[in-house]
């Protein structure tokens, strides 16, 4: 959740320019009045940068300085753009236009393709990769899924370095880049896909900004026209620029030098794409007489977790450490940072899921608490762990909230009702605007109560409660404001993609969180081969596996986990290690002993010593020492975790009652419909598969089985052992 979301009530509108100052800082002040010629804006995370530079484009266009319509702000996801659409909004500056780099160009091509082309557009790709897999065809080229992907990367990367294909070898070879397969077999699968698109009369995302490039450099009268028409610039997030942006931002600007970047090296997360920290960096050298403000008070966090993160970066090495600020928290002191450590992954996610529900039931709201891994693959065993801990979540990434079908249905209704709502006898005992809201939604499946479960059914139950949350709040900012209204705000909202909050924990990989914050954050699977990542050598790619760990400590404003895990599967070999960033920065890190031994899966929690006693945390519950597990055919000793669940090696032969296996998914796949939740938070197939072998005859047996937790035998035990033995029709009359 960002900073905007941060509250849904509505603030009023200032009544002046001066207004829309107050409540700045000083350092932000200054950026909001410096509105003419270069400035340069570091902003450290948590710093209010966004809060800044909104009020700086309000407080030019609500004193008359700037013309909304002559200021471009560009930013490089739509989640920020929109979020920078509705707090302008908010200020009194409709008009400014807000967008990525990408949707710009795209909307300026669309534009001048008929007058510098010729024709129409050619249609835009959403995905490139099948079409990268018809020219790795084409070259004869056999590529598995994770080549097509990489190779995928690498054309993007080539593209947003201006590099062509028959550069891409000495150029790859320069950055340190290790290419998916040969260089120059690389080269021609890029110089294919070129081809094909070409033959298709296809774009894709890269060709907007190259082609965009090209007719402004091409076509003086265009370029001419795009900077008639903007003469202020804004950048976000500008030490993620690539050579192409910066390019294309050179071109929009012409000989003139009226532009705002913000940015901060530290945050340097993306240069597998092709973003650079140089143009950041180097802006003082392109632009001498530039204004420059380090904004370093950090109203995010906790001086505890900010401790943390100044720590991280105090060790970090190269250019960008050479640039990096320290912050300063402006919050009260909070919990120190809790270091965990586990026997197995399994271990570590059901560990991390106990501690969220004991934060739910102590009245933490779960849109205030986020999990965050390194990988996206990691994401499977957390979300396991959550729904068999009963707890809500919601991936990052997932479908936008206004493009939800149940939050355009519910606008549909809304729309309606506000329209006719005088002849409707469901709003007839609704005496203000929130009674109407949940009047309307009642019908569309809103309870008050939210369902069991985590599933389709519970997202679904989310989303109409975030807008009845927000007809809440807005009705308590505007005294009066009635249905009609309500609606023309969530019109507003959908187009600027400001969404209410969702309730429900979040799951995201490092790289998708950044921007966002959360009360308690979670950061899982801090160990050596993931954090660094195995596959980051060079002394600058361990850097920015520095920085992408800063970047997820930074999200914590209040409460900050982190854990790691001795081995990957239960039983396996105890050979890793905490990660290095944290040396020095954890508790005992620097001497021998505290830490738990390899069989003990609850681990010894370090919170570092501060004022509240002893500064240890309370250790988890220990379990049973865990021995290696061994397949039941041959003896091979199992570290898959499937393999485990089964007892036995997926090539060995399988004794499983075809019979009981097809019962036990007709009976699953009723109880995860009733439930809301997908099949695989009843049991996983692997599981079915270990109970259909073994067919157990009692409790004691089946809880034996992987898989089948303590929750889970309370809850279905006695419908499982029915079926294995033999009962017909077990849990799936509606009677049940």
């Amino acid at each position: 959740m960002t900073a905007a979301t941060h509250s849904t009530l509505f603030p009023q509108v200032p009544d002046s320019a001066d207004a829309v100052l107050e409540g700045l800082d000083p350092e932000q002040r200054e950026v909001a009045t410096a509105l003419r010629g270069p400035v340069c804006v570091l902003a450290g995370a948590g710093t209010g940068k966004t809060r800044a530079i909104t009020h700086r484009i309000a407080y030019g266009v609500r004193a008359g300085i700037l013309h909304p319509s002559s200021v471009l702000a560009v930013t490089f996801t739509n989640r920020a753009a929109g979020e920078m659409r509705g707090r302008l909004r908010q200020l009194g500056a409709s008009g400014v236009q807000a967008r990525t780099f990408h949707s710009a160009a795209l909307r300026q091509l669309q534009y001048f393709w008929p007058k510098a082309i010729g024709g129409s557009l050619p249609r835009l790709v959403d995905r490139k990769i099948q079409l990268v897999a018809d020219a790795a065809a084409a070259c004869r080229l056999r590529l598995d899924r994770g080549e097509l992907r990489d190779a995928t990367g690498e054309i993007e990367w080539a593209k947003v370095t201006q590099t062509v294909p028959a550069d891409y070898a000495p150029a790859a070879a320069k950055a340190g880049r290790e290419s998916p397969r040969d260089p120059a077999e690389i080269a021609q699968l890029y110089a294919a896909y070129e081809d094909l698109k070409r033959t298709r009369s296809v774009i894709d995302f890269e060709d907007v900004l190259l082609l965009t490039v090209a007719v402004l450099q091409d076509r003086h009268d265009v370029a001419e026209q795009v900077r008639a028409q903007y003469q202020h610039f804004v950048v976000d997030e500008y030490q993620d620029v690539s050579p192409l942006q910066q390019r294309l931002l050179e071109l929009w600007l012409g000989d003139r030098d009226d532009l705002c970047v913000v940015g901060d090296a530290s945050q340097t997360i993306y240069s597998f794409t092709g973003a650079t920290p140089d143009h950041l960096l180097d802006f003082r050298v392109r632009h001498p007489g530039a204004t420059v403000v380090k904004l370093v008070r950090d109203y995010r966090s906790t001086p505890q977790v900010v401790h943390l993160a100044n720590g991280l970066l105090a060790q970090a090495r190269g250019r960008a450490a050479d640039h990096r600020l320290e912050l300063v928290s402006q919050r009260p002191a909070g919990p120190e940072p809790v270091y965990t450590e586990y026997a197995d992954e399994p271990a570590e996610a059901e560990g991390a899921a106990r501690r969220i529900r004991e934060l739910l039931d102590s009245g933490v709201p779960a849109a205030e608490i986020a999990v965050l891994f390194r990988t996206n693959s990691q994401s499977e065993t957390y979300e396991q762990a959550l729904a068999d801990a009963g707890v809500p979540y919601q991936l990052r990434g997932a479908e936008r909230f206004f493009d939800r079908p149940e939050v355009r249905k519910a606008g549909s209704a809304l729309r309606a009702a506000a329209r006719f709502g005088g002849n409707d006898s469901l709003l007839d005992d609704a005496v203000d605007l929130p009674s109407q809201v949940r009047a309307v939604l009642s019908g569309e499946g809103w309870t008050t109560e939210p369902p069991a479960g985590s599933g389709a059914v519970r997202e679904r139950w989310e989303s109409l409660a975030a807008l009845v949350g927000l007809a809440q709040d807005f009705a308590a900012a505007r005294a009066g404001a009635t249905l009609s209204d309500l609606v023309v705000e969530l019109d507003e909202r959908a187009g600027a993609q400001h969404a209410p909050t969702v309730q429900g924990v979040t799951l995201a990989s490092l790289h998708s969180a950044k921007g966002l914050e959360w009360d308690v954050v979670f950061l899982v699977g801090v160990a050596e081969g993931m954090m660094p990542i195995t596959y980051a050598k060079t002394d600058e790619q361990i850097e920015e596996e520095r920085r992408l760990l800063y970047v997820g400590v930074t999200r914590a404003r209040q409460r900050l986990h982190l854990s790691w895990a001795l081995a990957r599967s239960p039983g396996g070999r105890p050979n890793r290690r905490p990660s290095r960033f944290l040396k020095g920065l954890r508790p005992g890190s620097g001497a021998a002993g505290g830490r738990v031994a390899a069989g003990g899966a609850g681990g010894v929690e370090h919170g570092s010593r501060g004022g509240g006693g002893g500064g240890v945390a309370a250790p988890a519950p220990r379990r049973a020492r865990r021995t290696p597990a061994r397949c039941r055919v041959c003896g091979r000793t199992l570290t898959d975790a499937g393999e485990m669940k089964l007892m036995r090696c997926e090539g060995c032969p399988s004794d499983m009652d075809e019979g009981v296996y097809e019962r036990l998914r007709e009976w699953r796949a009723v109880q995860a419909e009733r439930s809301g939740q997908p099949a695989f938070c009843v049991f996983t197939d692997k599981t079915l598969m270990a109970i259909a072998e073994s067919v157990p005859e009692d409790e004691r047996e089946l809880a034996r089985i992987p898989g089948v937790g303590m929750r889970k035998l309370n809850r279905y035990g006695s419908d499982v052992l029915a079926i294995c033995a033999g009962q017909e029709g077990v849990g799936l009359d509606e009677g049940d």
